[in-house]
């Protein structure tokens, strides 16, 4: 019986472990399908962020929506990423981490699922001015290649097609040409230099060789021979002289071979009869004038590199010349006026009086204006000769009395060029130099950035910089079917290299970048462009298993060219990525296969999962987003356009980049927004050209326009402003209320307090950036970094303050019961409420509430706002300010980064602005803003070299019936379903 329940008990005991091991096996295989199928996120709380838990599928196009700072960004880009970061770092030693960045842990219980991550975020690639299109996608790596594989040399001086020979192939053009004939053939050693050469000689001598030819002279080598050493010499050692015959071929070959080893794969050949010369060569060589190429290699295409770049400009393709114009930018006055900038008014310094020793030699007149002086003087001052070759001598005993120096002038162009250009310059220096430079085009390569030998490589007639100058569609097609046009040869050299190339174009292409070309420098880029060229480039590289993180993608991209965009994306997704995207356009959330909509709305009010599903399931749902998009909810168009004030600017001859001498009119008064596709002209016009005419009309700037005839009305403008995306601060101090100016008031008015007054406390107390009233340990940041050695610095409250930035005596001073820093730490909706009495404190913060901004803190950090936030307050700060009704102002696709209600709020700003009189410019993309402008200005039809063409001007509803313009096929549908 007793053994009966041994065996039961063993039975049972069995049983269970059996039954635990199928459980944890469950478990495991239930745990690794879900790490297979999503990425789950528990108890968030990065930024404002409210402990959210989500579950995210993997391998499927998730976007994330929202109102602009609910807290999308934290989510997908401060949580997910930085964590898979981290994670990616922490696979390093100990020993290895200390020298790389450090990554800060994100406030996030716990992420499963996570697979290697990549972001794409709305920065500008490379501000290097090195850096271009081809070199960021390494297209022109391949093409480099390509060049220096199966490129034909062409001669710069004849144009001739450069040939090179074989031992073979010499000795048989000899016998070919030359049969019969006497010879002698030549080693070319020295080529067109100085010297006395008496070493050269001795060792040629005890070579055993008897004879070489000097300047065109054949001359015995005897012992001590020399030349002048002043004279420039052509010196070629005599290899062999013999009389081309068939029982001659051997020694003939031989004595190839010795000219070519000892002249360096060259040699001449002289024709005694005649005294020919005939030039042979291994390398690269044009036969009728003697040039002669190196072998190329990928280097000699590359203009970062000295053995491809242009020796003037470095391989930059632009230079730094002296304008005439800054130097002398008033000809009607004197030099003891100031008539030359950079020497001043006439005055008690070493260089005036340098001058005037000089003109007092030359008898030049510096009281009279510059106009009625005779070149030569001009010259002689400017140059420090009167011909531009010699400097001038003068006297330095007339400039320093007691100093006799007999010195040069170097002239005062010379000067600023040194001064530039010099290594002992201080920065300070270069900087005001820089006033009286221009940047031009290169002389020597013309913006070819390469030195003219590798210029005169070709394949099918181009050579690297003529493809480079293409738009990307064009040289799409220039490649497709190239194979037709080389020889076999080169199609089995160049069959995997076009692949390459053609893979990547076609990448490019299918984001929407065929305006650009390979030359662009990638610091003009838009953010949306450097965006969708590394999201082209991540496509090529063809990688699995990966997480993207992608930035508002569709940043800069017309209505017409989504449908690529998205295609893009769901390539991505479907070689096996998850693809997380960050985003507000309507295309692009309808065509995504998971939605999540964080709000309700921003700041502390934001931060929570509204909504997340298919599209069509958070359509259901009442967020905010889904009624926008399911049309419960839209931007209603202006029931009337404004007429405006009658009176506008008329711009002429617009010819910069690809703008097709374009005549434009800009009424003032009125909501202009300038439409188009992508690359079509838009920031040319805009940018480059308006803005820097209406800058130097109100501000006398120094900002050059881009290529113009005429304007007209500037008389109407009396102030321009150009409100972008950029942060308002790059420091943690930096905040709304010191970016808008009224914390400054605010401090004001806690100095001016009974209390404060007392102690004797200013203004000053109570900034957090100066001694007195911060406190001392975190120096007023509020924060205390703790260095860990090779882990991530921690940041923690300051003991001290607690995170209150003051330190106790200041926090004593109160207003209505609170201290500086709570006035900081209130909301901008609190803060209204607070401030109401002070009226010129009301009126400043209640300018920020009015933009959509009344979530934000006071004192909240600049490096925490979104560029749309930013973009705002700057708005805000603009609103702020008392205007004439006669400010221009520019704004460059301001709805980045704004959700649906967010461009309402700006468009509610933009409008109060154009009430007040005031004329506002939008570069847009956006149909919500393009469907309410007062006046339309289209450009195109297409991008790049397709565009730069006015198509329409005037209203919406006169614009749908253009057939040219693409925008108007879209701004039909809006204004149809109103």
């Amino acid at each position: 019986m007793f053994g009966c329940n041994k065996i039961a008990r063993r039975m049972f005991l069995s049983l269970r472990i059996a039954m635990a091991k199928k459980t944890v096996k469950d478990t495991k295989e239930n745990l690794q399908q879900s790490w297979d199928e999503q990425i789950s996120v528990f108890g968030a709380r990065e930024h404002n962020l409210k402990n959210i838990d989500i579950s995210i599928p993997k391998n499927k196009l998730v976007v994330f929506t929202g109102v602009s700072g609910s807290g999308k960004s934290s989510l997908a880009f401060d949580t997910i990423y930085n964590e898979g970061q981290r994670r990616y770092m922490e696979s390093f030693s100990a020993y290895a981490r200390q020298f790389m960045g450090d990554m800060e842990r994100p406030d996030v219980d716990k992420i499963t699922g996570l697979s290697p991550v990549i972001s794409i975020e709305q920065k500008t690639t490379n501000k290097n001015p090195r850096s271009t299109v081809g070199t960021v996608t390494e297209v022109y790596d391949f093409m480099r290649l390509l060049f220096a594989r199966i490129g034909e040399a062409y001669s710069y001086n004849t144009g001739r097609k450069m040939v090179k020979f074989s031992e073979e192939e010499i000795v048989d053009n000899i016998f070919q040409k030359y049969r019969q004939k006497k010879i002698t053939l030549l080693a070319p050693l020295i080529r067109g230099r100085k010297g006395h050469y008496r070493e050269l000689f001795e060792d040629i001598r005890k070579k055993g060789f008897l004879k070489v030819r000097v300047d065109g002279e054949i001359i015995d080598l005897t012992p001590k021979l020399q030349v002048d050493r002043y004279k420039i010499h052509d010196i070629e050692v005599v290899i062999d002289r013999l009389q081309v015959t068939d029982d001659m071929r051997v020694r003939v070959s031989q004595s190839v071979q010795q000219t070519l080893k000892m002249g360096k794969d060259l040699m001449f050949l002289l024709v005694n009869d005649t005294s020919k010369i005939v030039q042979y060569s291994k390398q690269l060589m044009c036969d009728e004038t003697g040039i002669s190429y190196e072998e190329p290699s990928p280097n000699a295409f590359s203009f970062n590199s000295p053995y491809g770049a242009c020796p003037v400009c470095k391989g930059l393709g632009n230079v730094y010349s002296v304008s005439m114009e800054a130097v002398i930018p008033d000809r009607s006055i004197s030099i003891k006026e100031g008539g030359i900038a950079p020497l001043g008014e006439q005055r008690d310094a070493y260089m005036f009086r340098n001058v005037e020793a000089l003109a007092k030699k030359n008898k030049i007149s510096l009281d009279k204006p510059i106009r009625e002086l005779p070149e030569k003087s001009l010259n002689i001052l400017l140059y420090g000769n009167a011909d531009g070759i010699t400097e001038e001598t003068i006297d330095i005993d007339d400039v320093t009395p007691g100093m006799p120096y007999e010195g040069v002038f170097e002239g005062i162009i010379p000067m600023l060029k040194r001064w530039f250009t010099g290594t002992g310059s201080s920065e300070a220096l270069r900087e005001w130099v820089e006033q009286f430079m221009e940047l031009k085009i290169c002389g020597e390569c013309k913006g070819a950035r390469l030195k003219k030998e590798s210029l005169w490589f070709k394949v099918d007639e181009k050579n690297i910089s003529e493809l480079s100058n293409l738009n990307l569609d064009k040289l799409h097609a220039w490649f497709e079917g190239i194979e037709k046009r080389l020889d076999t040869k080169q199609n089995v050299i160049a069959k995997d290299i076009l692949k390459e190339i053609r893979e990547r174009l076609l990448f490019l292409l299918d984001v929407g970048l065929t305006y650009l070309s390979l030359n662009r420098p990638s610091r003009t880029l838009s953010g949306g462009e450097s965006q969708r060229i590394r999201l082209a480039t991540q496509i090529g590289s063809q990688l699995q298993g990966i997480t993207y993180i992608l930035d508002e993608p569709s940043i800069g991209l017309h209505q017409r060219d989504n449908h690529q965009l998205i295609k893009a994306l769901q390539n991505l997704r479907n070689i096996g990525n998850t693809v997380l995207v960050v985003e507000h356009d309507k295309d692009i959330m309808l065509a995504a296969d998971h939605l999540v909509d964080i709000g309700p709305r921003a700041g502390t009010y934001g931060g929570q999962i509204v909504a997340a599903g298919t599209p069509s399931e958070v359509l259901k749902s009442n967020s905010e987003t889904a009624q926008y998009l399911n049309g419960k909810k839209r931007i209603e168009i202006p029931a009337e356009r404004r007429k405006g004030n009658g009176k506008l600017l008329e711009l002429k001859g617009a010819a910069g980049n690809n703008l097709k001498n374009v005549n434009v009119q800009f009424p003032l008064g009125k909501l202009i927004v300038v439409s188009g596709v992508s690359g079509s002209g838009k920031s040319t016009l805009i940018n480059e050209t308006l803005y820097p005419l209406l800058s130097k009309h109100c501000y006398n700037s120094r900002v050059s326009p881009m290529e113009f005839k005429s304007i007209k009305g500037l008389e109407h403008i009396d102030k321009v402003i150009e409100i972008d995306q950029s942060p308002i601060g790059r420091t943690p101090r930096s905040n709304p209320a010191t970016y808008c100016g009224f914390f400054t008031e605010i401090r004001t008015l806690f100095a001016s307090v009974p209390e404060a007054k007392i102690r004797g406390y200013n203004a000053g107390r109570f900034s957090f950036n100066v001694k007195g009233g911060r406190c001392d340990m975190c120096e007023g940041g509020g924060m205390r970094v703790i260095e860990m050695n090779f882990l991530p610095d921690v940041y923690v409250h300051c003991e001290k303050c607690n995170g209150k930035r003051y330190n106790r005596e200041t926090l004593e001073i109160r207003y209505k019961g609170k201290s500086i820093s709570d006035v900081l730490n209130m909301t901008v909706d609190e803060a209204c409420d607070f401030f109401q009495p002070v009226h010129y404190l009301y009126r400043k913060v209640k300018v920020l509430q009015e933009v959509g901004l009344g979530y934000i803190t006071l004192g909240q950090s600049a490096v925490t706002l979104s560029g749309g936030e930013a973009q705002r307050v700057k708005l805000a700060t603009e609103l702020g300010k008392k205007d004439t009704g006669k400010t221009f102002y520019i704004l460059d696709e301001p709805t980045t980064g704004l959700h649906f209600q967010d461009i309402r709020h700006l468009l509610d700003v933009l409008n109060k602005l154009v009430d007040r009189g005031n004329t506002v410019l939008v570069i847009e993309h956006n149909l919500d803003v393009i469907k309410v402008a007062d006046h339309i200005i289209d450009l195109g039809p297409e991008g790049g070299d397709g565009g730069g063409i006015i198509l329409f001007e005037g209203t919406p509803e006169e614009m749908i019936s253009n057939k040219k313009s693409h925008t108007a096929r879209f701004v039909k549908e809006e204004l149809a379903a109103k």
